[in-house]
């Protein structure tokens, strides 16, 4: 994914064909995150608390949802060029896309067994989840590309 152009309201990206299809894959797993993940207190908590959480939770999931799939189905979001797409995104939109890519890069990661480096990561893998690694790493891919232009980092992104 490489940012074109940036300013305070909008910047706007590009990305080949592949990176299109894998963005729209791991969007596609959102979410991932299961509901009862997220705990109130690590202490006691009274389960009316912990079930409003949840609740909660689940409301901003289906709001984060259905906005993916907004996403996913738009017509003019993507903007097909020779060899890829281009696309442009405010701010928030970029925020929000970041939370939504996150839940997919720690779910696939809870997925994996929450394992703690490299070694343990590739001894977690089998045929049945090796996609969530995939999933965790292009995530994980795209939030770094989505940072560093949020952050100033346009040089670096431009030039990748």
């Amino acid at each position: 994914m490489k940012l074109l152009k940036a300013d305070k309201d909008r910047f706007q990206f590009q990305l080949d064909q592949k990176e299109k299809q894998l963005l729209f894959q791991v969007l596609g797993l959102y979410p991932l995150i299961p509901g009862s993940h997220q705990k109130l207190s690590k202490s006691e908590t009274r389960p009316d608390d912990q079930r409003l959480l949840e609740e909660a939770l689940a409301a901003e999931r289906q709001r984060h949802k259905r906005q993916v799939d907004v996403m996913l189905r738009s017509k003019t979001l993507f903007i097909e060029r020779e060899g890829g797409c281009e696309f442009a995104l405010k701010p928030s939109q970029i925020e929000w896309l970041l939370q939504v890519l996150n839940d997919v890069r720690v779910g696939a990661w809870l997925i994996l067994g929450s394992p703690d480096g490299p070694a343990k990561t590739m001894a977690a893998l089998n045929n049945k989840n090796a996609h969530y690694f995939w999933a965790m790493e292009a995530a994980a891919h795209f939030q770094m590309a989505l940072v560093r232009a949020m952050t100033g980092g346009a040089e670096e992104a431009v030039q990748e």
